[in-house]
């Protein structure tokens, strides 16, 4: 069975006026280890797709069903807590803490899951010396880079050892530089850790590298194919 089934998903705004098929019967299997991307032009439906999986918006039909658990099922407090020890986050304003430090930032999932604090400081060094950050742990968002935030972002987003890491344009306020950088590290750790990568994107960059690429067009999956070149230069 796939790490995600999607199955007949839909979403549809403005239902008592004139309807806007945000989603309209998408089907997709992601297996585990996948590091997807998920593309298509402004308005095609790939965040509202990816809120949907993450369980932070409501299909209007349809169902998603993430390692044997039905989201449709789960009640508001029990989606809220499968959320939290199942999926990780990346988004494209980074969304730290501005008081925290970025070991803080990274302890703080675990502080939710209410892990001991042991755990919490082991596993939040383990992260940013992965990233790169092990000597600006103690540094607030302010004092770090662009890059150096979202890489941070990552940290946090593996510290709960999710299923996988749903990340919306993670790459869309970087510098060509830290986007190449952050994208060899989210590699790095697709292989290390296991975890499953999905991606909502424009940029080129993250479709290069993407093994898998699924691309949306009003709402439907347009076409869905294995990246060979990426693929074949492994």
């Amino acid at each position: 069975m796939a790490l995600i089934e999607i199955n007949s998903l839909h979403k549809t705004y403005n239902t008592t006026a004139v309807p806007v098929h945000a989603v309209n019967n998408v089907t997709l299997h992601i297996e585990k280890e996948e590091f997807t991307a998920v593309v298509g032009p402004s308005g095609s439906g790939k965040t509202t797709l990816l809120n949907m999986i993450g369980g932070l918006d409501q299909p209007s039909e349809g169902e998603i069903i993430i390692d044997n658990t039905n989201l449709n099922k789960l009640s508001t407090s029990a989606k809220v807590d499968f959320r939290l020890h199942n999926i990780g986050f990346i988004f494209q304003a980074y969304n730290l803490i501005p008081v925290f430090t970025a070991r803080e930032n990274v302890e703080f999932i675990m502080l939710l899951q209410k892990r001991p604090k042991k755990e919490r400081e082991e596993r939040s060094n383990e992260l940013l010396k992965a990233v790169g950050l092990q000597d600006r742990m103690h540094n607030r968002p302010s004092q770090l880079s662009g890059g150096q935030q979202q890489r941070v972002a990552v940290a946090r987003a593996l510290a709960s050892r999710p299923n996988f890491v749903l990340a919306d344009e993670p790459t869309a306020n970087l510098d060509s530089v830290s986007a190449e950088s952050l994208l060899d590290l989210m590699e790095q750790l697709n292989r290390t850790y296991q975890t499953t990568f999905i991606f909502s994107t424009h940029d080129d960059r993250v479709i290069k590298r993407a093994r898998r690429v699924v691309t949306l067009r009003d709402g439907k999956i347009d076409y869905d194919k294995q990246n060979v070149q990426t693929v074949s230069g492994e």
